[in-house]
């Protein structure tokens, strides 16, 4: 237990949590259970592409620490973030009879943290849960802050709850496992966070970002400021009713990409589609004179040089129609009553939230970006 570098706590009062992030540190979750639950049983939800790859680590450390568990596995990929996956997941725990103070294992990436903590939210009204992320992309956001959920035919992450875990382990080696691909997709949530409004963070980043991908000290720094950026905003935003929006920077274009393409993850993933969203957003914000074109060229060699797509025309296959990403964007989390809401900046590491952007404006912009 003595592998953890950094650890950033989530202050949220009598339900405040730590993040742990270090190299190796996924073989100490049976002691690191034992401690917060001495008494608790658990139940393993992970997919069978992280299961091949982590779960006999997990199963032995639950195991040797003498904790009872139970596993299911799911299907990988965003499907997995349905009615039909959450319909599986629910009957597992339930299967194996695990009790109200028992605790639900999310293994695996944003996919599985999301259906794991939403499973976790509504068995027997609440159970407790610990996230052990394993992607870059859900150890920097989608594990820290407690939203979970699925998506529908209507859009992404439409039905959900906000469920704070009790404990995040984020171990640093694991993702050496992952593809060139998804690791840089990752990396597009760690750009955000420079993004968003720290500046002198994208800066480090511009000049650093090489030792991440190699899986030096710069790994655990990045995921590290990373947590921390997004703590300080959850604890000061739970619920998303202000501040807490800006974590979305890129989103709401992004997620209209994810659907239209029936997040088919062989034409685009979550990062992906939020770095072409953090573009946009940058491009759209220079439109409306909010914003230096010259931001955006910089957004845009940064994240080119990563080797992440910038552009629509970057996704593989036929180019969407303007309705139906107006569709999805009708449909976004940050719409208020029919109002569109945007994640606008006014220049590097300077964003805020747009209220009551015309949607013919939107339409305009999104129009001459398909030509």
């Amino acid at each position: 237990m003595n592998s953890v570098s950094h650890t950033v706590r989530v202050e949220l009062g009598d339900r405040s949590y730590d993040i742990l992030i270090g190299r190796s540190i996924l073989p100490g979750l049976g002691d690191y259970f034992k401690e917060l639950f001495p008494t608790s049983r658990a139940i393993i939800i992970t997919d069978s592409n992280v299961a091949r790859l982590h779960l006999d680590t997990a199963e032995t450390s639950l195991a040797e620490a003498g904790i009872e568990y139970h596993v299911v596995v799911m299907e990988p990929g965003e499907k997995s973030k349905s009615y039909k996956g959450l319909m599986k997941a629910c009957d597992a725990v339930l299967d194996s009879k695990l009790e109200r103070g028992d605790i639900v294992v999310a293994l695996g990436g944003g996919v599985i943290g999301d259906l794991a903590g939403f499973v976790a939210g509504i068995i027997r009204r609440g159970m407790r849960f610990i996230q052990v992320p394993t992607t870059l992309l859900s150890q920097v956001d989608s594990s820290v802050g407690g939203k979970t959920g699925i998506n529908t035919s209507h859009g992404k992450n439409l039905v959900g709850l906000f469920n704070q875990p009790h404990l995040v382990l984020a171990d640093t080696a694991v993702l050496d496992t992952l593809t060139p691909r998804d690791f840089k997709a990752g990396y597009a949530e760690v750009a955000k966070y420079g993004l968003i409004n720290q500046p002198d963070f994208f800066e480090w980043l511009e000049a650093h970002w090489q030792g991440i991908f190699d899986g030096g000290p710069e790994r655990e720094e990045a995921i590290a400021r990373s947590c921390q950026a997004k703590a300080d905003v959850v604890a000061a935003d739970e619920k998303e009713a202000n501040q807490r929006a800006l974590l979305n920077l890129g989103h709401t274009f992004g997620h209209a990409l994810e659907g239209m393409a029936e997040y088919d993850a062989a034409r685009i993933v979550h990062g992906e589609g939020v770095a072409i969203g953090m573009v946009l957003a940058h491009e759209f914000s220079a439109r409306l004179g909010l914003c230096d074109p010259a931001v955006t060229e910089r957004v845009v060699a940064h994240l080119q040089a990563v080797g992440l797509p910038t552009h629509i025309k970057d996704i593989p296959g036929q180019l969407p129609k303007v309705d139906l990403l107006m569709d999805y964007i009708a449909q976004d989390k940050k719409v208020s009553r029919g109002s569109l809401n945007f994640i606008l900046t006014r220049g590097l590491g300077q964003s805020f939230v747009e209220k009551g952007v015309e949607p013919a404006t939107v339409r305009a912009f999104l129009e001459e970006k398909l030509v």
